[in-house]
């Protein structure tokens, strides 16, 4: 019996769980964190992940007791592993696909989210615009969804197999948000936008999504760039506050 709580904000790695859990159909509450006020640096918080970073989940194990879960990709294999036994998003443990599936989602974790959320900070949150520092992030973003084309191109619909799994569940919400790293559009990518398109065509995507806030990458592809700066010089103020924050602490 599960007892799921999701500790989330609306971010490319606070959406993929709730994509997956809306994708397995499992029941689970949810509250929503407040970074913007750093309420994932609370005591309360801390306690569930010390990391001060969400998503973070919390269950009832097998053996009754409390089990509380940090880092999507880690909580993701967890739901997959104890939930997904009919394997909608996943495939059976010891197989090829499983391993494969292993390649990409951890390929997400430590290239596409850290070099594309680096992207992030130099186009949107730095105090200064540094060239060499949006170049370098922006550059290493287009190459990494050069990356997912290719395999995109020789599988023809998801990352492994012919089956959505949680590699792509965890990539999809940064792709969604390319233009805030400052990537434009997709157009040199055409596998990438059309895969793009057919995950959110999926009931359990377009639920997830917007959990635990309306998600709204797709309104601000259509932003001119003067709304665009005016939107992320809102947001850089609690960043560049919190970064302060985190400095004094050291």
């Amino acid at each position: 019996m599960s007892d799921i709580h999701l500790y989330t904000a609306q971010t490319p790695n606070g959406i993929k769980v709730s994509i997956l859990l809306e994708e397995l159909g499992l029941k689970y509450k949810t509250t929503a964190i407040d970074i913007s006020k750093n309420t994932q640096k609370e005591p309360w918080f801390l306690e569930i992940n010390p990391n001060g970073r969400i998503p973070a989940l919390t269950d009832t194990f097998t053996d009754g007791q409390p089990i509380r879960l940090f880092e999507s990709g880690s909580i993701m294999q967890y739901l997959v592993d104890r939930y997904d036994k009919d394997h909608k998003v996943s495939y059976p443990q010891g197989s090829r696909e499983y391993y494969q599936t292993n390649n990409w989602l951890h390929w997400q974790m430590a290239g596409l989210g850290p070099m594309q959320g680096q992207s992030n900070h130099f186009t949107r949150y730095a105090p200064e615009k540094i060239e060499y520092g949006m170049n370098r992030y922006q550059n290493e973003t287009r190459r990494l969804y050069r990356v997912m084309d290719t395999q995109l191109g020789k599988t023809k619909a998801y990352l492994v197999g012919d089956k959505c799994t949680i590699a792509d569940i965890a990539c999809w919400g940064w792709v969604a948000s390319h233009r805030w790293a400052g990537i434009e559009t997709l157009d040199d990518f055409p596998n990438l936008n059309a895969w793009l398109e057919r995950m959110l065509a999926r009931p359990g995507v377009e639920a997830g999504r917007h959990v635990p806030s309306p998600h709204k990458a797709f309104e601000m592809k259509k932003l001119s760039k003067e709304e665009l700066d005016k939107h992320a010089a809102e947001s850089a103020k609690w960043v560049q506050q919190g970064m302060a924050e985190d400095a004094k602490k050291k």
